[in-house]
């Protein structure tokens, strides 16, 4: 149609202005054959602060959570009523999502409790236990707007790998609108409100320290 702009591939633009003296190329290239989309806001999770008293001495490693590959990446996601993922232009998340939520949950362990020690498992430290999970949900729900959180957890000794506790952690929070700003503010609360949750659970929850499991295992039989 006359009038309507036409867009080259990188391919045509050689061919097209390859003639063109190397001054001319350089400066007309980028506008003739690319068109830059502004970069997206980076956005970070923040790690609450709340007084949980429980476990005052338990050590607990906490693992990367689990997701699908949807949730594994840097997008903000929105979920229709339907099923159907799309993806929230205009922002990102500061780091693969799993991530992003095992730093910040061992920061509101940090910040909140009287554990004696988290860690993550890469970091050789001892623990009583390890706290599992699988991030189940983390999106925008439409057409209500919704912050969407969904993490299920497990404590697995450490001594011997038996499941002491498990448990599903969820929050709704409206966000007002499907934009970036709106999204990782409900988000942000979202994830707050849970993850203070499974604090207060994983001080609350009997746990038995690795001496002990140990000293039972090693024991004669009477």
């Amino acid at each position: 149609m006359s009038g309507s702009p036409v867009f080259l591939s990188p391919i045509q633009c050689i061919r097209r202005f390859g003639r063109l003296a190397p001054a001319l190329l350089v400066a007309g290239l980028a506008g003739a054959c690319s068109s830059s989309a502004p970069a997206p806001t980076t956005f970070d999770l923040s790690a609450p602060t709340a007084k949980v008293r429980g476990n005052p001495g338990v050590q607990v490693q906490v693992a990367e959570p689990v997701a699908l590959q949807v949730l594994s990446a840097q997008q903000i996601i929105v979920k229709d009523a339907y099923g159907t993922i799309s993806f929230l232009g205009g922002g990102q998340w500061s780091d693969n999502l799993p991530r992003l939520i095992q730093t910040r949950l061992i920061n509101t362990f940090e910040n909140s409790s009287q554990l004696r020690n988290v860690s993550r498992p890469s970091s050789g430290a001892a623990a009583d236990a390890q706290l599992i999970s699988e991030l189940r949900s983390f999106e925008i729900a439409t057409p209500q707007n919704e912050a969407v959180v969904e993490i299920s957890v497990k404590l697995v000794s450490e001594p011997n790998g038996r499941i002491v506790n498990g448990r599903i952690f969820r929050a709704r929070i409206p966000a007002g609108a499907a934009e970036a700003g709106y999204a990782v503010r409900a988000l942000d609360e979202a994830l707050s409100i849970v993850m203070v949750d499974i604090v207060r659970w994983v001080s609350g929850t009997s746990i038995p320290r690795r001496d002990e499991v140990s000293q039972a295992t090693n024991s004669p039989p009477v």
